[in-house]
C-alpha cells in the first residue's frame, strides 16, 4: 500500500526530470534576429545581411537560416520579395497585426460593433487624462493639427470617419501607454470600417452624420483647451461624454450589427 502511495510522486518526479526539448537552429538564429529587430538593431526597412554573411556568422546551412527567416515572415516582422535579389526586409509590425486574430474571436464570441465602442470608452477617457498629465505642446499641436486639416480633409473628401478616427486613436497614442495603444489600435480598425462602410447606406444616413462634422470639430477643439489647462478630471468627463454621445448616434438602429457583418 505505501508503495501505490508513493507511486504519484515518483511519476511527478519522473515527468519533471524529463529532457527539456532543445530549440532547432533555426528557432535559435530566428530568436536573435528578431532580439535585434526589438533591440532596434535592425530597425523598419532595413535589409537582413546577405545570405553568405548570416550562414557564415551563425555556422549554419542555407535550409536553416532560410528555415529560420520563414519563422520570422510568419511573425510579420520581415518580409521577402521572392525572386528579389535584395533578401528579407524588416518589417515592423503596427496594431494590425492584432487586429485580423481579434476580430475572428470577436465573431467567435458574438460581440456587437456597439460592444466594440464601448471597449473604445473604457480606454480613450483615461488615455485622454494621461495625456493630459504627461503630454507636451507638441503632442497637443500635433491634435490640433488634425483638427484643423486632417479632420476637414476627410469630411471635404466624404469620408470623415478616417479623420476623426485618426484624432481619436492619436490620443491613446500620444498618452505614451504602449498597451493602451496597442489595443486602441486593434479597435480602431473594426470602428472605422462600421462608420466608413455602414453609416452611409442610406441618403438620411449621410446627412445625419454631415450634420454632425461641426459637433465633433467643437469637441475635439474642447478637449484639446482642457488638455493645455492640464484639466485631467475635466478631460476625463468630456471625453467620456464625447464617445457616450457618438455611440448613441452612430449605433442608433444598428445596435445588433456584429463584427463579422462589416469585416468580410
Amino acid at each position: 500500500m505505501a508503495d501505490r502511495a508513493l507511486a504519484p510522486i515518483f511519476e511527478s518526479r519522473s515527468a519533471a526530470s524529463r529532457p527539456i526539448r532543445t530549440p532547432k537552429t533555426a528557432q535559435l538564429v530566428a530568436r536573435n534576429l528578431r532580439r535585434m529587430i526589438i533591440d532596434g538593431d535592425l530597425k523598419d526597412g532595413d535589409h537582413l545581411p546577405h545570405e553568405a554573411e548570416l550562414m557564415e556568422h551563425y555556422s549554419v546551412s542555407r535550409p536553416t537560416l532560410r528555415e529560420a527567416v520563414r519563422v520570422l515572415e510568419s511573425e510579420r516582422l520581415v518580409e521577402v520579395r521572392r525572386g528579389s535579389r535584395s533578401g528579407a526586409r524588416v518589417c515592423v509590425p503596427g496594431p494590425e497585426i492584432v487586429a485580423r486574430p481579434a476580430s475572428l474571436l470577436l465573431e467567435l464570441s458574438g460581440a456587437t460593433v456597439a460592444d466594440v465602442f464601448v471597449a473604445r470608452e473604457a480606454i480613450e477617457p483615461d488615455a485622454a487624462r494621461i495625456l493630459a498629465i504627461e503630454g507636451t505642446d507638441e503632442n497637443f499641436d500635433e491634435l490640433e493639427r488634425i483638427v484643423d486639416e486632417e479632420i476637414p480633409a476627410a469630411y471635404a473628401a466624404d469620408n470623415l470617419a478616417v479623420g476623426t478616427s485618426a484624432f481619436h486613436l492619436r490620443i491613446v497614442q500620444l498618452s505614451g501607454n504602449a498597451t493602451l495603444a496597442i489595443i486602441a489600435g486593434m479597435l480602431h480598425e473594426i470602428t472605422e470600417r462600421h462608420t466608413g462602410a455602414v453609416l452611409f447606406e442610406t441618403r438620411a444616413d449621410k446627412e445625419r452624420y454631415e450634420s454632425s462634422y461641426k459637433l465633433e470639430v467643437r469637441s475635439c477643439r474642447r478637449l484639446i483647451k482642457l488638455l493645455r489647462a492640464r484639466d485631467a478630471d475635466g478631460v476625463f468627463a468630456h471625453w467620456q461624454k464625447h464617445m457616450v454621445n457618438a455611440r448613441i448616434s452612430l449605433m442608433e438602429g444598428r445596435e445588433n450589427t456584429q463584427v463579422r457583418d462589416i469585416l468580410d
